[in-house]
Order: structure tokens, then C-alpha cells, then sequence
């Protein structure tokens, strides 16, 4: 694993740290302080540390404690997906949720900052939106439902990832719903919606991409890494230059748009003058695989 890291993953690293950061800065700063509660493993962990406090009277200060939990809890979820995902993937998690462990414990909980309820809301759920987004752009998570989430897909066919986060969080808020009055359950998921469109709007990930390679290189090589390090299919034809009239090889992929980077890498290996036409947003039916 650690021979083939390369400096970008690093770069990765240092940017999901960013993404932990901005996320509790997001959490710690507006939505806990004006008593609203995430969805998702943290918010399975705020309502216990709610009721540690209420029921037995534990206070631990400035200190949160919901982070903490979220720590302890995250262990058994990636013990239980280790073989259901990549090495990298699965070192690049455990970085994160050590760092959002230690930002959302740390990052002191004060008076909010806006009285409005809705504005520390919508404020906090874009600041924790962009920070998780970072963490997703550099192919990290955050681990709780993330890790779940690709668990439960390759395990059972009739499983996605909108499933499983459509029924823990349904679980949290009817546990708010029988706790807390209406109006914090409302907030709480306008807060967790918000949060989504803006993470949705960061990531890459859905955005299928059309991509056309033109080079004058032997193909075969490049065909066979791509296969090897995405997964992806190849269609090619002979060509010809209309000006030049030299033969050239079109080849045709369709992946994900946070592939593209990865695939013009591994093109430029084998040929430097190799050009490229990308077709965002394409709409893509059948055999293909729209990887988590």
C-alpha cells in the first residue's frame, strides 16, 4: 500500500483535515448551540451525550462529549467494513475520524453567535457542508454512515447508499420528535437538508462524465491500466487526422468526473501528446458502475 502512495495523496490528507475542521467549526459554532441536533452516526451521538447529561448528570464542561462517541463508535464500523473497502480508503478514514473526533471534542461550544435560530442553521449547515464535501473530494469520509453506507451496498443487492442514510436518520429524528419540542425537530432537519444540497453541489462524485481520447501511441497498454486502476470500459475506432492524415486511435470511456483526473494520469504516461474532449452530465443507462 505504502509503496504506491503518491504526493497527492498527502495533498488529499491535508485537505480532508481542512473539510474535519470546517465540519465541527460548522457544528460546534452554530447548529449545537442553538439546540438543534445532525443527522447521520454524530447525531446518534449528540442525543446520547444528551442524555448522559439530562438522565445521569454527567458534564464534562466545554468538553464534547459527542465526539468522543463518535470515535468509540466509528471503531466497530470499520472493523466490520475492512474488507468491503480499499486500503487507502480505509487509512484515509481513520486520519479523518481521528481529526474530527478531536475538533468536535475540542472546538468549544459557546452562547450562539446569531440569535435567529434559522441563520445559525442554514450558516452552520453550509460551513459543515463544505467541510465534509472536502473531505469527499479527497476521496476520504468521515466514516459513520459514509463507511455504512458502502457496507451494506456491496453486501446486499437491494441496498443503497440513500437507504441506509434515509433509515438511521429517520431513526434520530422520531428519537427528537418523542424528546424535544416540534420546533428543534423542524430546525434540525431543515439544518441536515440544507447540509446535503451543499455536499451534493461539492462532490463529483454522481457527475458522469464522457470522455474521448485521441492518440497516436500502441493502446493496448493504456487499456489495460485503465482497466487495472478504474474499472472502466473501453470502446475504440481507427481515425485519421482530416489535415494530417495520419491514423490515430479514438478511444471512448465513461466515468465519474472525480476519475477524470486519474485518467488523463494514466494516458500521459504512455503518451504526452494524447488530446482529450470530456462531455459533463451525460446521461448514462445500462452496464455501468457508479462507484461509492
Amino acid at each position: 500500500m505504502f509503496s504506491t502512495w503518491k504526493k497527492s495523496e498527502t495533498l488529499k490528507i491535508f485537505i480532508a483535515i481542512i473539510g474535519s475542521f470546517l465540519y465541527a467549526i460548522g457544528i460546534n459554532l452554530f447548529i449545537t448551540p442553538v439546540g438543534l441536533y445532525t443527522g447521520g452516526l454524530y447525531g446518534l451521538c449528540q442525543l446520547i451525550r444528551t442524555f448522559i447529561i439530562n438522565v445521569l448528570g454527567i458534564n464534562m464542561g466545554n468538553f464534547d462529549l459527542a465526539g468522543l462517541l463518535y470515535f468509540v463508535l466509528n471503531i466497530p464500523i470499520l472493523i466490520l467494513a475492512l474488507k468491503s473497502i480499499g486500503k487507502k480508503f480505509l487509512l484515509k478514514t481513520i486520519i479523518t475520524v481521528i481529526t474530527m473526533t478531536a475538533a468536535l471534542s475540542f472546538i468549544t461550544i459557546a452562547k450562539p453567535i446569531f440569535e435567529d435560530i434559522l441563520t445559525s442553521c442554514l450558516i452552520g449547515s453550509i460551513i459543515a457542508g463544505v467541510g465534509t464535501g472536502l473531505i469527499l473530494i479527497s476521496t476520504s469520509s468521515g466514516g459513520g454512515i459514509d463507511v455504512l453506507g458502502i457496507y451494506f451496498t456491496k453486501k446486499y443487492k437491494n441496498m443503497s447508499f440513500g437507504k441506509v442514510n434515509i433509515v438511521i436518520n429517520f431513526i434520530i429524528f422520531l428519537l427528537c420528535l418523542l424528546n424535544f419540542p416540534f420546533e428543534i425537530v423542524a430546525y434540525s432537519i431543515i439544518s441536515v437538508v440544507f447540509y446535503s444540497i451543499v455536499v451534493d453541489k461539492m462532490h463529483q462524485q454522481n457527475i458522469s462524465v464522457k470522455a474521448l481520447i485521441f492518440t497516436k501511441a500502441e493502446t493496448k497498454p493504456i487499456e489495460t491500466h485503465i482497466f487495472n486502476e478504474l474499472e472502466r470500459g473501453i470502446t475504440y475506432w481507427d481515425g485519421k487526422g482530416a489535415f494530417t492524415n495520419d491514423a490515430t486511435k479514438v478511444l471512448c470511456v465513461c466515468l465519474s468526473k472525480y476519475e477524470v483526473d486519474r485518467l488523463k494520469s494514466i494516458v500521459h504516461t504512455y503518451d504526452k501528446e494524447a488530446f482529450f474532449i470530456f462531455e459533463e452530465g451525460v446521461k448514462v443507462d445500462g452496464n455501468f458502475t457508479k462507484k461509492l
